[in-house]
């Protein structure tokens, strides 16, 4: 049995939120009472039975990724033995959801500097690149960073229509198939796209690309524990296996039916108390460089999810909370004096770690000098650590809501689960603004505009509209 799978092991990895700086009894007046809690308590059930009863009907189909994906899995880690041995790249074309995961995953589960690594030291596994951007030098650079006949391509889009990531696509089918030929180029083409609709899944069928499914019911910034995310990260060699299991122990944990013993209710809950207080940021501080682009992930998960200009009844309310990014200790030098003495505006969360994967101990010198005599025979787990401590003191004593998740060790089995309890106190969150937590109107609108402007069929009304816009004024331009 592997050791992901031993409940003892499951026990040591399992989760830990203190939210005491959240509440009045230790930061103030500025904080959450227990009653706030227990006012809302109606509230709270409805959320939980909205939750249940929109799993059952097939409404929140990623819940379900830790337990319906065997095969998928199998597929999956076939695929890339084989293509461990055939390409020394692998790049994922994807925006959104389809580059914020791999990157976080890339990031907390691999060497920092995985490409700098030689192949023997990375296991064998190519080099991993995401291009998620369509600035004009990135993709160049890439193609002088890369051997596009040595490198697999990832198109990940479930409609098949998002402008970036198929431009791209179009670009480098063309690159492959001018330096390849036809029928090679296509052994360097993989899509993550919908099972059947969408303009990549006939693409793939014509052209005989492999291809993976994104379930139809799990949308793009839930889809990190489907093909989307779990490709680019078997192509790296992460346990995707482990990374599922930690997910479905959180998914456990989600159901506690004690709302202070729910680590994903009570997530959601406190996030939504802050947002009625007017605290309409949250920032996510994570003290390991090892987490600094969940912190990415989660933005993404959060902003898009949350804000909201309506809500279900249709009425006006404006939701939302703006999440922050922020590294500890990098950014203790950059914003946490904005944090402890600016407005009372914002809920700051600590992402910590209890055993870092490596050590380094501060040599015994200077100590002559007092101000640095003092580091000597320490360790950088040590000063990241009491760093982290006395940055949540700091804000307590200023009396700034704040509160620490904690993950025991950085392994696929803590990431899984990081994942999942964020989905889940999104959803929770969504369900207590009263607020469609899976639909992306905002984002909708820009998408329409850029089509109109380039002339795609069905947006010629749009295109009249944006034509009509009123005439910049000269005196408001610089």
């Amino acid at each position: 049995m592997s050791a992901y799978m031993n409940e003892d092991f499951q026990e040591k990895m399992k989760l830990r939120l203190n939210f005491n700086n959240m509440m009045e009894a230790f930061v103030g007046e500025k904080g959450i009472q227990e009653e706030e809690i227990a006012a809302i308590a109606a509230e709270i059930e409805d959320a939980e039975k909205a939750m249940v009863a929109k799993r059952a009907n097939g409404g929140m189909d990623w819940r379900d990724l830790p337990y319906n994906q065997d095969q998928v899995v199998e597929d999956i880690l076939e695929y890339a033995a084989w293509a461990k041995e055939e390409f020394d790249a692998f790049v994922v074309l994807g925006i959104g959801g389809s580059a914020l995961g791999p990157i976080a995953l890339q990031q907390a589960l691999n060497h920092p500097y995985y490409n700098e690594l030689s192949k023997e030291k990375r296991g064998g596994w190519p080099k991993f690149y995401v291009a998620d951007n369509v600035d004009p030098e990135r993709l160049v650079y890439l193609f002088q960073t890369i051997d596009p006949a040595r490198t697999l391509f990832n198109v990940t889009s479930k409609s098949g229509g998002t402008s970036e990531t198929m431009s791209q696509f179009m670009i480098i089918k063309s690159m492959l198939e001018e330096q390849l030929g036809k029928e090679e180029a296509a052994k360097h083409i993989v899509c993550t796209t919908d099972a059947e609709k969408g303009n990549l899944r006939p693409i793939c069928d014509q052209e005989g690309y492999k291809s993976f499914v994104i379930p139809a019911g799990v949308g793009g910034r839930f889809s990190e524990l489907t093909p989307v995310g779990l490709l680019p990260a078997a192509m790296t060699g992460i346990d995707i296996k482990e990374l599922l299991a930690g997910a479905a122990f959180m998914d456990e944990q989600c159901k506690e039916e004690d709302t202070y013993r729910n680590i994903g209710h009570m997530y959601g809950i406190l996030s939504y108390l802050a947002m009625k207080q007017g605290k309409n940021i949250q920032v996510m501080m994570p003290y390991a460089d090892s987490l600094k682009y969940m912190a990415d992930w989660f933005a993404q998960l959060w902003a898009e999810s949350l804000g909201k200009k309506y809500n279900n009844d249709g009425q006006e309310v404006f939701a939302g909370q703006t999440p922050v990014k922020a590294l500890g200790v990098t950014d203790q030098h950059s914003q946490v004096q904005l944090y402890a003495e600016g407005p009372f505006d914002k809920m700051i969360v600590f992402l910590g770690v209890d055993q870092y994967r490596e050590e380094i101990v501060i040599p015994k010198i200077y100590g002559e000098i007092p101000s640095l005599g003092f580091l000597g025979g320490a360790s950088h787990s040590q000063l990241i650590q009491t760093e982290q401590m006395a940055t949540e003191y700091a804000l307590l004593k200023a009396g700034k809501m704040n509160m620490t998740l904690t993950v025991p060790q950085v392994n696929a089995f803590t990431m899984g689960e990081l994942l999942y309890l964020f989905e889940v106190a999104t959803a929770f969150a969504g369900e207590l603004l009263q607020i469609n937590a899976f639909d992306q109107p905002g984002v909708e609108g820009g998408k329409n505009a850029t089509y109109a402007m380039f002339g795609r069929p069905g947006y010629e009304d749009v295109k009249k509209e944006l034509d009509s816009r009123p005439e910049a004024d000269a005196r408001f331009i610089i």
